[in-house]
C-alpha cells in the first residue's frame, strides 16, 4: 500500500479544514456536525478521525492556521527598514483579506470564533495569544518610528496598537455582515487615524495649516 507523503497528509488536512470552514460559516459552530464536515469534505469518517478527534479540535486548528497567517504578515511588516512602510504593509495585507470575497467564509468563522472564545478556554487562549503577538509587532513598529522621529514621542505604542486591532476587528465584523468592505476607503480612514495618533505634533500642525 502506498504511503502518503507529509505534503499529501497536510493537503488532506487542509481539505478537511476548508470543508469545516464552509460548514461553520453556513451553520455555525454548534449546528454543524462532524458528519456535515465529513460529507462536505468528501473523505470517510475514518479518515477524518485520523486528523481530528473532536469538532473542538477542528475549531482549534482553524484558529491556529489563522494565527500562522497573521505571523507571516507580522514578519513581512517587521522586516521593513522604514517603520511607516512596515505599518502600511501590515494594514494593507490585513485589509486585502477583508476585501477578498473568496475569504468571506473565513471572516464569518473568525467572528464566530470570538464568541466561542467566551465559553471555550482553549480557543480563548489561542485567540488572545495571537492578538498579543500582533499587538507587539504593531507596538514595535510604532516604537521604531518614535526613535526615528517619524512618530509622536508621546504616543503610547501599546495603546495605539490595541486601538488599531480593535478597528480591524470591527471591520471584520462589518465585512462578515454585509460584505461591503471598500479597501481604498478604509485604507484612507485608517491612514488618517494613524496619522492623527502618531504624526509628530509639529508636522500635524503644519498639515492643518496647509489645508485650504
Amino acid at each position: 500500500m502506498a504511503k502518503f507523503t507529509e505534503a499529501q497528509k497536510e493537503g488532506r488536512r487542509q481539505e478537511i479544514l476548508a470543508a469545516a470552514r464552509r460548514c461553520f460559516a453556513r451553520n455555525g459552530f454548534h449546528s454543524a456536525t462532524i458528519t456535515d464536515i465529513v460529507r462536505e469534505s468528501g473523505v470517510s469518517q475514518g479518515t477524518f478521525y485520523l486528523y481530528f478527534q473532536t469538532k473542538d479540535d477542528v475549531i482549534a486548528a482553524l484558529a491556529d492556521d489563522r494565527a500562522e497567517g497573521d505571523a507571516l504578515i507580522n514578519a513581512i511588516a517587521g522586516a521593513e527598514t522604514d517603520p511607516v512602510v512596515g505599518l502600511t504593509i501590515l494594514f494593507d495585507l490585513h485589509g486585502r483579506g477583508l476585501a477578498d470575497a473568496a475569504r468571506a467564509d473565513e471572516q464569518r468563522v473568525a467572528v464566530q470564533g470570538w464568541a466561542e472564545a467566551l465559553r471555550n478556554e482553549s480557543i480563548r487562549e489561542r485567540l488572545t495569544a495571537n492578538t498579543a503577538r500582533v499587538q507587539r509587532e504593531i507596538a514595535r513598529l510604532i516604537e521604531r518610528g518614535q526613535q526615528s522621529g517619524q512618530f509622536r514621542a508621546d504616543a503610547e505604542p501599546n495603546g495605539v496598537a490595541r486601538a488599531l486591532i480593535a478597528l480591524f476587528r470591527g471591520l471584520t465584523l462589518l465585512s462578515a455582515w454585509d460584505g461591503g468592505f471598500d479597501p481604498a476607503l478604509t485604507a484612507k480612514a485608517i491612514e488618517d487615524m494613524a496619522r492623527g495618533a502618531l504624526a509628530p505634533l509639529g508636522a500635524a500642525r503644519n498639515a492643518k495649516a496647509d489645508t485650504p
